[in-house]
């Protein structure tokens, strides 16, 4: 299984993963980008199985792949456990503890990465500063892209087709308005949008 991972995997990684894999039996799916998740796992029988987004950025990848393992792990020996409960974060920390180098991680993503461990949430994107450092890396990141942290008040932007305009910022989200429909929606300020850029005056000075 190793191999089929090496190109989504940083390299230095390889062996710590590899003597990772040995402990588990799972089947991997590496899908087409999802929206909704970057990857999950599923108690399907007669094996469990564990899909990962394959347009996510190496240190996405082997984070996600090992958050999923985690999941596995906690299955195994307490198959009614929350699913991001005391066991799993338990799980998720000492099954990362082999990656937390800087040979794997460069220290944007470490110093964040570790933090993050002491308490890990059900996603990364609940911590806006790892979040907004791992999508910095994700090899197709459309350059014309922002994050709507960087936006001002007024600024209109598009995401996911759909136009807003940002009205004020409340701790780590942003309140803005849908200008289709004027409803007012929360979105996290690590949102990756694209800026609508402010129409120019065309006309001359008299």
């Amino acid at each position: 299984m190793i191999e089929k991972l090496l190109p989504y995997i940083p390299i230095a990684a390889k062996k710590s993963l590899s003597e990772l894999l040995n402990n588990y039996r799972f089947h991997l799916k590496i899908t087409k980008g999802r929206k909704t998740k970057r990857g999950d796992f599923r108690a399907t029988l007669p094996i469990a199985t564990i899909s990962i987004n394959n347009d996510l950025s190496e240190a996405q990848f082997l984070i996600t792949l090992v958050h999923e393992i985690a999941h596995l792990e906690t299955h195994m020996n307490y198959p009614k456990a929350k699913p991001h409960g005391k066991q799993w974060k338990q799980n998720f920390q000492r099954l990362m503890l082999p990656f937390l180098t800087n040979d794997i991680f460069e220290d944007e993503i470490l110093s964040p990465l570790a933090k993050h461990l002491v308490n890990p949430k059900a996603t990364t994107d609940s911590d806006l500063i790892l979040s907004t450092q791992l999508q910095l890396k994700v090899n197709c990141l459309d350059l014309n892209k922002k994050f709507i942290f960087e936006l001002k008040s007024g600024d209109l932007f598009l995401i996911n087709n759909r136009v807003f305009k940002i009205l004020n910022k409340r701790r780590t989200r942003y309140e803005c308005l849908e200008t289709k429909n004027q409803k007012k929606f929360l979105i996290k300020g690590n949102a990756l949008i694209k800026r609508i850029e402010p129409k120019k005056n065309t006309h001359g000075d008299d």
